[in-house]
């Protein structure tokens, strides 16, 4: 059986209230395949999701100089700068999130995940901000289409109290 489907069956088969059983099914592909970009991320996410953020962190950290790529590359990039707003090092985590935002401009999970992070630092306007695009950006109902001009302008408007 090839690798990715072996990890698509893990994850298929995971229970997130129990994350021990995905674990102990990682692991083992981990250890016959410790380099591989995709199975550090996956380790990462299950330990993430199992609440030990210390472990996640450092999995994911491989994942990301393992050279992952396209969209498990954007997702380890929410994972990650959410692990370090978790663990209390926000300003790390805007960081990443700012140059996740660069690779991956239209995403709005990485907005959300940046505007949290963003929240997090004691950066309120530009928390805001951020979701107020998130909303101009990606909402299309008839009532957001009429007003999307002020909502951009309001967003601009309380990232400039940044500087105030």
């Amino acid at each position: 059986m090839e690798l990715a489907d072996e990890l698509d069956q893990i994850f298929a088969r995971r229970d997130r209230n129990n994350m021990q059983p995905t674990i102990d099914a990682l692991l083992p592909l981990h250890d016959l395949h410790p380099t591989d970009a995709r199975v550090l991320y996956e380790v990462g996410g299950a330990y993430d999701t199992a609440g030990d953020e210390q472990t996640a962190r450092g999995y994911y950290e491989q994942a990301l100089q393992a050279g992952l790529s396209g969209d498990l590359l954007r997702r380890c990039y929410v994972q990650y700068g959410s692990t370090l707003r978790n663990v209390g090092e926000f300003a790390s985590s805007v960081d990443v999130l700012d140059r996740a935002r660069l690779e991956f401009p239209e995403s709005p999970s990485l907005a959300v995940f940046q505007s949290i992070s963003l929240h997090a630092s004691g950066r309120f306007h530009e928390a805001i901000a951020t979701l107020l695009e998130v909303v101009a950006d990606g909402v299309n109902t008839a009532d957001v289409e009429r007003y999307k001009p002020a909502i951009r302008g309001n967003a601009d408007y309380i990232r400039s109290l940044r500087s105030q």
